[in-house]
């Protein structure tokens, strides 16, 4: 009958540096998680700040000017009161979907379906989903919500262009 016995390991340490001896793989772990989490959450942090101050200006302006020739249309009779009352209408409607949507998701709430959002953006709300993605810095970082945000510009500037176009809009004034 033999007796295996364990291989011996050296006690001379204490049974504290024993206890710190086997923490660290747990801990280091944790710590490790934790600062994968701190890095995660910095490069969001960075990304959003990138987002919101280095391209705000633009997007703003584009809003401004497109807004701008709306109603400065209007008033030459080239386009009805109608459709840039339409998009200030929608755009501030549009805005404020943002900003709860935005609250929300700070509180941990019901969000808005980023279908919701879209299809307010192609109905002609999207110079206030534009304003509000800067302003509020919401939606303004995931890549495959704005893919399709700007697909519903295109759409959306590609109908009026074409009902300006063929006439279609005339049938409003």
């Amino acid at each position: 009958m033999t007796n295996k016995k364990p291989a011996k390991t050296d006690n001379s340490a204490s049974p504290q540096t024993n206890r710190a001896q086997k923490s660290p793989p747990q801990s280091s772990r944790a710590q490790n998680s934790r600062t994968s989490n701190n890095r995660v959450q910095n490069s969001r942090t960075q990304k959003s700040n990138t987002a919101a101050s280095g391209s705000s200006l633009m997007p703003l302006l584009l809003v401004l000017i497109f807004l701008a020739g709306l109603i400065g249309a209007a008033q030459q009779h080239m386009l009805p009161y109608g459709i840039a009352g339409m998009y200030l209408t929608l755009s501030l409607l549009t805005f404020i979907a943002y900003a709860i949507d935005k609250s929300a998701a700070k509180r941990g709430k019901w969000r808005t379906k980023e279908s919701t959002l879209h299809l307010l953006a192609l109905m002609g709300g999207w110079p206030g989903a534009l304003f509000a993605q800067n302003v509020l810095r919401h939606k303004s970082v995931k890549a495959s919500f704005r893919n399709v945000f700007w697909l519903t510009v295109v759409a959306n500037l590609a109908v009026l262009g074409y009902s300006i176009k063929t006439g279609a809009v005339d049938m409003f004034i």
